[in-house]
């Protein structure tokens, strides 16, 4: 997540960057980077195996897996990198990124020759979320709540055990919160991801409280599990959660889960910005307005508002 200021005729930046911890990634779904095994060489030199629990499996395949999750956490690493970090063989991991870059899931920048992930992967990822269409569903919704608010708006889902970034829709003000399409999220301290967990079933939702690291970001980070579901219940009562510098100090979040015909949350709508211009006594009009945006995305997948009536404190409808 990056805040960025810009002026007329000499920008600067001020930027706060949002990088997982390895804490909080080992609360994710293990990549498949970790996957892997340390084996020593006839030569004493260390390098990586791909385990594999099936019995018919493909290494240079599994191997492309490796380095496709190795660039979405190291964006702009060359092919002596990328082998070095993964101690994989050189020459391997030069054919395997030149298949993937010939065939657009990898980019190349001419001047330094470092690879980062293409968009046609975000095409996949797109493919991938259990609702269909749900940006190109939202996109209008976050038009009007970002210039309601004046504040980025993105629209993102639980994917395990954190949350990843679909959209963003910058705020127009020179100073504005850049948080990144596939940014990942922890969802103990985000509001989109406090938004989504407060709207699942009771039980689902606890078994997840249970499973999540709960890793220390600042003083404002909840840490307990009991005082987090205390929180989802209060923001299942009131349509909305917040993030009150809980993951970044400085930086502020309003967020509300985005339900389909089920009732069920697919995806959450959330506005973020500093909070020298978002103060907390600014949630409640900002959640009625996400609240509301959220309320007009989740009724195209057949969300009946009706249905609210129905919903009770033990999270069930």
């Amino acid at each position: 997540m990056t805040v960025q200021r810009q002026e007329p005729s000499a920008p600067s930046q001020l930027r706060y960057h949002d990088s997982l911890h390895a804490a909080e990634r080992a609360a994710q779904p293990t990549p498949i980077s970790m996957r892997m095994k340390k084996v020593e060489s006839r030569n004493g030199s260390a390098r990586h195996e791909v385990l594999s629990t099936e019995r018919y499996h493909v290494p240079n395949l599994e191997r492309a897996l490796v380095i496709l999750e190795y660039l979405a956490e190291h964006p702009g690493a060359g092919i002596s990198e990328i082998a070095e970090a993964l101690k994989f063989p050189k020459n391997s991991v030069f054919r395997i990124v030149s298949t993937l870059h010939a065939h657009g899931y990898l980019r190349r920048d001419p001047a330094t020759k470092h690879f980062a992930l293409g968009t046609k992967l975000l095409a996949l990822g797109y493919a991938a979320v259990q609702e269909g269409h749900l940006v190109e569903r939202s996109m209008d919704v976050m038009r009007q709540v970002r210039d309601q608010t004046n504040e980025t708006v993105c629209v993102g889902i639980r994917d395990g055990l954190s949350g990843i970034v679909l959209e963003d829709m910058l705020s127009h003000q020179q100073v504005k919160v850049f948080v990144g399409v596939g940014t990942r999220f922890p969802l103990h301290t985000a509001a989109p991801g406090k938004a989504i967990l407060s709207r699942l079933p009771q039980e689902e939702r606890e078994d997840i409280v249970q499973r999540l690291e709960l890793t220390r970001f600042n003083e404002n980070t909840i840490t307990s599990r009991k005082v987090l579901l205390e929180h989802l219940e209060i923001a299942r009562q009131r349509g909305y959660a917040v993030d009150n510098c809980e993951h970044d100090l400085g930086i502020r979040c309003v967020g509300a889960a985005i339900l389909n015909h089920h009732n069920y949350p697919v995806g959450a709508l959330w506005v973020t910005g500093p909070s020298y211009r978002f103060s907390d006594t600014d949630f409640d009009r900002v959640g009625q307005i996400v609240r509301t945006g959220a309320l007009a995305i989740s009724t195209r997948f057949g969300y009946e508002p009706s249905s609210e009536s129905a919903v009770g404190k033990n999270g069930k409808a």
